[in-house]
């Protein structure tokens, strides 16, 4: 799988989840490693979510993992405690603010 391919199908999975709801904004950047690797980033604006595949480094978090892993967990089928324990996820900034993401792909 290609880096474009993976970047559409976690683009799709994200969009899938409502974040009208969630107040406040939030940035986060994933940096997909393996064979599909590369960066995209999703922004919650305003109950909005935004998923671009560029670095964003105005970034409240940054998640690094596997694009199975990543997919995984936005269908939640990939438990996010676990997988960050095992070394699967890694998040460098926020912590809590990524634990707010995860609440919206729990959704």
């Amino acid at each position: 799988m290609t880096y474009e391919e993976a970047f559409v199908s976690l683009k799709n999975e994200f969009m899938k989840h409502s974040v009208s709801d969630v107040d406040g904004h939030f940035a986060y950047q994933f940096n997909l490693t393996g064979d599909c690797a590369g960066a995209f980033y999703a922004e919650v604006k305003d109950g909005i979510m935004y998923v671009e595949p560029y670095n964003y480094y105005d970034r409240d978090a940054e998640i690094t993992a596997s694009y199975e892993t990543l997919m995984g967990l936005t269908k939640g089928e990939v438990d996010p405690v676990k997988a960050f324990f095992s070394g699967k996820i890694k998040v460098a900034g926020s912590t809590d603010k990524a634990l707010k993401l995860i609440n919206v792909l729990k959704k």
